[in-house]
C-alpha cells in the first residue's frame, strides 16, 4: 500500500527543513491532537500513540543530505515506511510530500488507509507552523 500526502510549502530552506525533520524529537510538534503519547527512545528512535490506536515506534532508517528522510517501523507486527521527500522551492522556500509505504493485506490495507491518509495530512499541516 502506497499512499502520499498533500504537498506542504515551507517557508525556511530546503536544508532548515531538512534539519528540523532529521531531529525525531521535533516529530511531537506535528502530531495530531489526539495524540496520547510521544517518547523519545533514542537518538534516532521514538514511540508514539494516538487516542484508541497501539503505541508504534519509528526509527530513522535512512537520511540524503536535504532532500529525503526515511521513517521505519521498529519492532511490531507491521512493516511500513514513512517517507518525507523534501525540496527547495526558492533559497528560503522548501516542499515536503510524505509518502507511507506498507505491506499489508488487502483486509488490513482496507481498514487503516483512512486514518493513515488523514495522519499523514495532519503531519503536513502542521510542518508550515512547526519548522
Amino acid at each position: 500500500m502506497n499512499l502520499e500526502s498533500p504537498k506542504t510549502t515551507i517557508n525556511k530552506s530546503q536544508e532548515d527543513t531538512f534539519n528540523f525533520l532529521s531531529d525525531i524529537k521535533n516529530f511531537e510538534h506535528l502530531m495530531p491532537e489526539n495524540i496520547s503519547k510521544f517518547e523519545v527512545l533514542d537518538t534516532d528512535k521514538f514511540l508514539f500513540a494516538l487516542k484508541g490506536m497501539p503505541e508504534i515506534v519509528l526509527k530513522k532508517k535512512e537520511a540524503e543530505a536535504n532532500s529525503k528522510i526515511v521513517l521505519g517501523a521498529a519492532g511490531g507486527k507491521l512493516d511500513f515506511s514513512l517517507i518525507a521527500n523534501i525540496s527547495e522551492l526558492e533559497t528560503d522556500k522548501s516542499e515536503v510530500q510524505l509518502q507511507f509505504e506498507g505491506d499489508f493485506n488487502p483486509m488490513m490495507a482496507m481498514m487503516i488507509k483512512g486514518p493513515i491518509n488523514k495522519f499523514l495530512e495532519t503531519l503536513v499541516e502542521n510542518m508550515p507552523k512547526a519548522v
